[in-house]
């Protein structure tokens, strides 16, 4: 059994939908049942913008092993990003 976990944080970027591109200022990433995807839990993003209402969302459901990979990729992009020269100091 598994009690949801969830986090929001704000967040600052842009999602798209099928026609047209959207600011997003916040993500829910929570651990629980995915709408779905066929497992028993997932790791599940919701990408949106509740100013301009519930069209302005971008969900995803992610495997647990998906989810780790998903972190490792995006901090070796930043990473490499960093080395390069390409990304301002934090």
């Amino acid at each position: 059994m598994c009690t949801m976990i969830a986090e929001r944080i704000e967040v600052k970027g842009s999602a798209k939908e099928t026609t047209r591109w959207f600011p997003i200022d916040h993500a829910y990433v929570s651990f629980d049942h995915p709408f779905d995807l066929q497992v028993e839990h997932a790791l599940n993003i919701d990408f949106v913008n509740e100013a301009i209402g519930p069209g302005a969302r971008v969900a995803v459901e992610l495997t647990e092993q998906a989810a780790r990979d998903l972190v490792e990729a995006i901090l070796s992009a930043l990473d490499r990003a960093e080395r390069s020269g390409a990304t301002v100091a934090r």
